[in-house]
């Protein structure tokens, strides 16, 4: 089985998940961007930051659909050698 599996072979729903991650840091960054001034006393940020911050959910429902696809295929795999 080894012999088969390249070490630098990318699964199918490895970019989603890679993707998936990147959007999710992005939204955490921007929430803890949004949630400072809160805590600082200034003056809060305009809407469209809460708007960024909902990058986080999109980013993991993007990782979570990574997975799936790639549990997918993996089970799809897994049928057909027997």
């Amino acid at each position: 089985m080894r012999d088969k599996t390249q070490t630098n072979s990318a699964a199918p729903g490895d970019r989603l998940v890679r993707a998936g991650a990147v959007v999710f840091f992005i939204g955490a960054l921007a929430t803890l961007v949004t949630v400072a001034p809160l805590f600082l006393g200034t003056t809060p940020f305009p809407t469209y930051m809460f708007g960024l911050s909902m990058l986080m959910a999109v980013g993991f429902l993007m990782a979570g659909a990574g997975v799936l696809r790639s549990v997918a295929v993996g089970r799809r795999q897994a049928r057909a050698g027997r």
